[in-house]
């Protein structure tokens, strides 16, 4: 084999000759090439033939993988060319990414890296900045997008939203439930990010959408009925019976203030203890708490009826869906006239939201699967101690959890 072709298989050249090689200043091994003629006058942006403009700033070096514990690149003239698209930019190289000081094969063990360990330990062995490992990730999951298409064949889709930094700012994502991969994420929570989302789906998809699992919010609501006109949007169930424990904790807040105004120390400490006797199923309740909702049941009516009132409504997510139905439509006949503030105002939410409710009840769907991606994101944060930026966060996450990743170098 041909001293050449050994140094292009060392450092992953594909479409490219080696012209020479030498050490430089500070014991760096560079490797001088040029692109075979048939990627010649590329655009950088789309890769499609144009005609040359100049011969840009001089020759350029591309970091590649090191060498053993030497550092190595490849150097190569950087001529311009005029686009009609893109008008005038760098000529594309086969060894290295648009606007990239690396050669794609270092770019792709970076974002490998990345994926399985945190910014900070990639940037040391990787002996680069973790500023420069987020740019990485951007570029790499950008291209990985533009060659797959997630959005098509999608059918049962999540949207819901996560918190990724402190000071309200939020992430919108968007999961396949047949598939349980993210398959859009952008930095927002109101109805104009939902608007994006469904601008890049496109008409013809919009029509192909069957379910939609999300919360009541009604940024989501409102272009999930506008713009999906065969979609059925299903309610969350977690987030129907968390409003149910809300307005039974509320209320028993109310019922210890007024036994606390009253001078009832007693019974004050009880209610204050009761709390998880009150949010606990029946089944997985403890001797001791038993014991507290039998108090509860003898000594405080309103707090008792509160309390049957939640149970009820989390049997409708245990029955077939004839008889929930059922059940809910008691239930809201009950709470209406319960005589229990929250319980009536949760009356009135359900009845809004009583087709969504019903149809998470015939489908059979949850968010579940966009909190298990939630939870996800929230580990990427946690492990790389935060982001500065949202695309770095949504860059890895599309990486890690959209099947995004690529390989190890070969």
């Amino acid at each position: 084999m041909r001293g050449t072709r050994v140094w292009a298989r060392l450092l992953g050249l594909k479409a490219a000759v080696v012209e020479d090689v030498y050490c430089g200043d500070q014991g760096e091994v560079v490797v001088a090439v040029r692109p075979c003629w048939r990627e010649r006058d590329r655009c950088g942006v789309c890769r499609r033939r144009s005609p040359g403009f100049d011969m840009g700033a001089g020759r350029r070096r591309w970091r590649a993988l090191d060498l053993g514990t030497t550092f190595a690149y490849v150097e190569a003239a950087a001529p311009r060319v005029s686009c009609r698209d893109h008008g005038v930019v760098v000529c594309a190289v086969p060894w290295a990414r648009h606007k990239a000081r690396f050669t794609k094969a270092f770019e792709d063990q970076v974002a490998w890296l990345a994926v399985n360990c945190s910014k900070s330990a990639v940037a040391q062995l990787m002996r680069t900045s973790w500023r420069t490992v987020g740019g990485i990730c951007e570029r790499v999951a950008a291209e990985a997008q533009r060659e797959r298409d997630l959005l098509t064949g999608l059918r049962r889709i999540g949207i819901d939203e996560i918190s990724h930094r402190v000071g309200l700012r939020y992430l919108t994502v968007v999961v396949d439930h047949d598939t349980g991969r993210l398959v859009w994420a952008a930095a927002g929570r109101d109805r104009k990010t939902v608007e994006v989302f469904l601008d890049a789906l496109g008409e013809e998809r919009c029509k192909q959408i069957e379910l939609v699992s999300c919360d009541m919010a009604a940024w989501i609501a409102g272009p999930i009925a506008e713009r999906l006109p065969d979609a059925v949007r299903c309610v969350d169930p977690f987030h129907v019976v968390q409003l149910a424990s809300d307005a039974l904790d509320e209320i028993r807040r109310e019922v210890w203030n007024q036994a606390r105004k009253a001078g009832q120390t007693q019974l004050a400490r009880d209610l204050k203890g009761a709390r998880f006797a009150l949010w606990k199923n029946p089944e997985n309740l403890t001797v001791r708490q038993q014991a507290k909702l039998a108090s509860i049941e003898k000594l405080n009516a309103p707090l008792f009826r509160a309390y049957l009132l939640n149970e009820q409504l989390r049997q409708i997510y245990r029955l077939p869906a004839d008889a929930a139905i059922a059940l809910l439509d008691g239930w809201l006949k009950c709470a209406r006239r319960c005589r229990l503030r929250p319980f009536v105002k949760l009356a009135r939410t359900i009845t809004g939201q009583r087709a969504g409710i019903l149809a998470a009840i015939e489908h059979g769907l949850s968010n579940a699967r966009v909190e298990q991606i939630n939870t996800q994101i929230r580990l990427i944060t946690r492990r790389a101690f935060g982001f500065h930026s949202a695309q770095a966060l949504i860059a890895l996450a599309m990486l890690t959890l959209a099947g995004l990743c690529p390989p190890l170098p070969r």
